[in-house]
Order: C-alpha cells, then structure tokens, then sequence
C-alpha cells in the first residue's frame, strides 16, 4: 500500500502532505502527532491504560456542621438536618473531584442517581470547593 498523498482537500482524514508523519501510534505523546485527531477519540486512546483503574463514587445529599456534644448526643432515631433543601440536586464526586449533580430515583430496591447536569473540565472541583 503506497502512502497517502496530499490533495486539495487538506481536510479528509486520509489526506496528509508528504511532509507529515502518520498518526502518533497509542502509547506516545500527543504533543509529538503532527495534526489533531477528533477529541473524543484521542482522548479515549490516551487513556486507555487506565480504564480498568477503580475510582470512589461518592454522591452527597447535603452537609451539617456539629459541636462534638452533639455528635455524642446522637443515636439510634436521630435525625440530622442538612444545609440542602428537598429537591436541591445531589452533588456527584469521583475521587473527591465535583463532576456532576444528579437527581435521586429508585432502581427496584435500590437508590441511584439520574445525572442532569456533567460538569465540563473547568467547572470541576475537589470537595468543599465552591462549585
């Protein structure tokens, strides 16, 4: 198979000047690839050493401070008020990092979490940062 050669339509995936080099083979920095390839699809081969890795999901329904008094005054029955109010979306957290807020449902007799809201790249935040 010969290599593909420039033509006027600089823009198609097959079309690469001569004087470029084929596509960064995965494994290899992406700063090094001559042009961009789609976002999703270069990301997704960045990563995709890490895709088996866990992470924690952690979802919060709402917050409270306490005295250490009352946190020992506590037991069995107690109920504790939260800073969020019903309805308010719950706070979706990978690894301590804000990256979505949800709404909760029952799956059969489990709780789950219908996302409404992902949060892009720089929106994104640790826990405790304001969002």
């Amino acid at each position: 198979m010969s290599p593909p050669t420039s033509t006027s339509d600089s823009h198609h995936p097959s079309a690469l000047p001569s004087s470029q080099s084929p596509p960064v083979q995965p494994g290899r920095n992406e700063a090094d690839a001559p042009h961009k390839r789609s976002a999703d699809s270069a990301s997704m081969e960045g990563l995709a050493f890490v895709m088996d890795v866990p992470v924690e999901v952690t979802v919060e329904v709402g917050r409270r401070k306490m005295k250490i008094a009352e946190v020992l005054r506590l037991g069995a029955g107690s109920v504790l008020e939260l800073d969020s109010a019903a309805g308010d979306p719950l706070n979706v957290y990978v690894n301590n990092r804000l990256i979505a807020r949800g709404e909760a449902v029952v799956v059969g007799d489990r709780y789950g979490v219908r996302l409404v809201e992902v949060l892009a790249g720089e929106h994104r935040g640790r826990v405790g940062a304001s969002p």
